[in-house]
């Protein structure tokens, strides 16, 4: 029997593939478990609508990734540390920090998809890397000054 999985399956296949699997398998637990639609012309169409749509909002979303992107590399993000001998500073700057300083400026980015290349704890300016989207990254530049 030819199914549409709707979900990811362990070991069949990924969510929108087309299995030939044995009718038991299909019925008893497949289709019963809301895990795969049997196979016809009709779900045919709509799995091809689903995945257009999805494509659709997918360049969409990467057109306002574009456009943040090139607003965040403009911005400057500038933080106050107390500092002792050679620049070394008390403390670094987190990536909570980085966050919710971008927030105070108008850009809400999640802490989690703010990559630091070494820790920010030296007076002077940085580079970190956000990911706005997997095909869009971005660099933000951070400047630590002494308190």
């Amino acid at each position: 029997m030819k199914v549409i999985l709707l979900q990811d399956v362990k070991k069949q296949g990924k969510k929108d593939d087309i299995l030939e699997v044995s009718d038991g398998y299909a019925i008893n637990f497949l289709i019963k478990n809301k895990l795969a639609v049997p196979y016809s012309k009709k779900s045919k169409e709509v799995l091809d609508s689903e995945i257009k749509t999805r494509q659709e909002n997918e360049e969409q979303l990467i057109l306002e990734c574009e456009a943040l992107k090139k607003e965040i590399e403009k911005k400057k993000i500038s933080f106050l540390l107390k500092s002792g001998k050679d620049g070394k500073t008390f403390g670094s700057i987190s990536t909570k920090q980085i966050s919710d300083e971008l927030k105070q400026v108008g850009i809400t980015i999640d802490k989690k998809r703010i990559h630091l290349f070494e820790p920010l704890d030296t007076i002077g300016y940085h580079k970190v890397e956000i990911e706005l989207h997997k095909k869009v990254k971005c660099m933000l530049n951070i400047e630590i000054k002494e308190k």
